[in-house]
């Protein structure tokens, strides 16, 4: 089993629950991403499946294995990613394996970045967290999770599809050469971001 598959399973031990075989499926997945030779991968599955919860987990466990990277969370609203980063401090915090990446100076412990213990040197957070229209000039990341940048407010109008795609293109400029960029999501247009050719 994988290391990510142990984070996970000690998490969900904590929680007194059972870890199901999606939720293997998809770390399985998200793991396969981070090492192929592409390193872009696209997230779905049906509603209410824990995707979200899913990679929040992957994203602590990814802190753990490699503090130093810095990975920003990309969602339609800044409401929505903070959510993400909300859910990242929190296992962060109170996972058995994380206790000592907790900084004893919370300087940037918030819902919408955060920093743990880590090599010095490195300038942005640790995870920080934007909607898909603010400002990320001058960000670096290693890791971009787009978790539902497409919701019916970025894409009803064939205009707002365009714009999306145009914001989108940004992110390879703030990934770092050998980073890994992420989505998950739903489509709700049938001229989806998401469509795979």
């Amino acid at each position: 089993m994988t290391a990510y598959k142990q984070f996970l399973d000690s998490w969900n031990t904590k929680l007194d629950m059972t870890t199901p075989i999606h939720h293997y499926q998809m770390m399985d997945f998200l793991t396969e991403v981070v090492n192929d030779g592409t390193r872009r991968g696209l997230l779905m599955a049906f509603r209410h499946s824990g995707k979200s919860t899913l990679v929040g987990i992957f994203a602590a466990c990814t802190l753990f294995l490699h503090p130093e990277t810095r990975i920003l969370i990309l969602s339609a609203e800044t409401h929505l990613a903070t959510r993400m980063v909300m859910h990242i401090r929190n296992i962060l915090e109170n996972h058995p394996w994380c206790q000592d990446m907790i900084p004893k100076n919370k300087r940037e412990w918030a819902e919408n970045k955060i920093t743990i213990n880590r090599p010095l040197g490195i300038r942005e957070p640790s995870v920080v967290c934007q909607g898909v229209y603010g400002n990320i000039t001058g960000m670096r990341a290693d890791l971009i999770i787009c978790d539902d940048v497409e919701v019916p407010n970025t894409c009803n109008t064939a205009r707002k599809r365009v714009a999306l795609r145009e914001r989108l293109r940004e992110l390879d400029f703030i990934l770092s050469p050998n980073g890994a960029m992420i989505y998950i999501g739903t489509p709700h247009t049938l001229d989806t971001i998401y469509r795979v050719s």
